[in-house]
């Protein structure tokens, strides 16, 4: 008996010869994470919650750590580059002193003005009453105008003075309902943006007695030995101290801090304030003995204790605007850095305190 014919093999044409469809094939599995960098950045995961499942799914906890560290790294390297570059912008200017000086504090007053009434317009969500923005302007331009006024006049009473009543009488003016709240934020924007870093100007141009108590001729290529006032050294000294008394805070604070040091900045801790009172008072101290000025050491401890007092104050001070406000920087001016008063709120009270300890304090303006 002859075998079975084996059965014809399977085929899609069938009579008469149409050519059927193919049976679908699944596509393989879209990846996210092929079309994206692993892991994504931390600012658009922040944006777009997506992308942060899909970066968990598929690598777990640990690149999402990782990825903020190197966020945070690069954060880092960004504000010290920044700082860096304004610290040396900083000191060619402070050494330039005159016009050039005051053009540059007259520059940051306004750019802080701004940033100032900007947050207290931002207080209105909580209940505040912020001035009319002509109001606010106007302020601002009285503000850039007094570095330029002190250091050709050298008097600033009579031009707070005036610009306080001409505000006042514009707000009591004003079409609508006039509030306190907004003439108190007007006239302390007047003395807190204005009126006190004007005092930078009469501190490095106002005190022109030579500082320096040698026998040997400072370089020549640095201005020679008369350009060495002692508001060029004071401010110098004073600088340099404010840098290192928020670094020093900011690195010990970061490691040993444990004690909050107040409910306004809750990050700031007891342990880092100590350690900026050090910091500033020992680079007081050898810029004191480097630059012969001033002579005493004692007279270089308070000088370094009032730089740390007025640094600390205006920290906190800016830190309760910024809480009022209910924001956690004053602008976005400076990369890494935020705003403008986010970098210069060590300095507001500081060179009143400077200028006046100077004056008051020091027999011979400490030569």
């Amino acid at each position: 008996m002859a075998a079975p014919a084996p059965a014809p093999a399977a085929t899609h044409f069938q009579p008469p010869f149409l050519l059927l469809p193919s049976p679908p094939r699944p596509h393989p599995p879209l990846r996210l994470r092929f079309l994206l960098p692993s892991p994504p950045p931390l600012r658009l995961r922040r944006r777009f919650p997506l992308l942060a499942a899909a970066a968990v799914s598929a690598g777990g906890g640990g690149g999402e750590e990782a990825a903020r560290k190197a966020d945070k790294a690069r954060q880092l390297q960004k504000r010290v580059l920044v700082g860096v570059a304004i610290g040396v912008g900083a000191g060619g200017i402070v050494v330039a002193g005159g016009w050039v000086f005051a053009a540059a504090v007259s520059a940051a007053v306004l750019a802080g003005s701004r940033e100032y009434f900007e947050l207290v317009r931002s207080t209105a969500g909580g209940g505040g009453t912020p001035p009319p923005r002509y109001v606010s302007r106007v302020c601002s331009a009285i503000c850039a105008l007094l570095p330029i006024l002190t250091l050709y006049y050298g008097r600033m009473d009579v031009t707070v003075t005036f610009s306080a009543f001409i505000i006042a009488i514009s707000l009591l003016l004003q079409r609508g309902n006039p509030r306190f709240a907004q003439l108190t934020s007007s006239v302390f924007g007047l003395f807190y943006c204005g009126y006190l870093p004007s005092f930078w100007v009469k501190l490095r141009s106002g005190l022109a007695a030579p500082a320096l108590n040698s026998t040997y001729n400072w370089p020549i290529l640095l201005g020679g030995q008369a350009h060495w006032t002692v508001g060029l050294v004071a401010t110098l000294i004073a600088i340099s101290s404010i840098i290192a008394a928020d670094t020093s805070a900011f690195l010990c604070g970061r490691a040993f801090g444990r004690t909050p040091l107040t409910n306004i900045s809750p990050k700031k801790t007891l342990e880092g304030a100590l350690a900026g009172l050090a910091g500033c008072v020992l680079t007081t101290v050898l810029l004191s003995t480097v630059l012969r000025w001033p002579r005493s050491l004692l007279s270089a401890t308070a000088y370094g204790i009032l730089i740390f007092l007025g640094s600390l104050f205006g920290d906190l001070v800016e830190s309760l605007i910024k809480r009022d406000a209910g924001v956690k920087d004053s602008g976005s001016l400076i990369p890494g850095h935020g705003g403008i008063l986010d970098r210069v709120d060590s300095y507001v009270f500081t060179g009143a305190l400077c200028y006046s300890f100077v004056r008051v304090a020091l027999p011979l303006y400490g030569v």
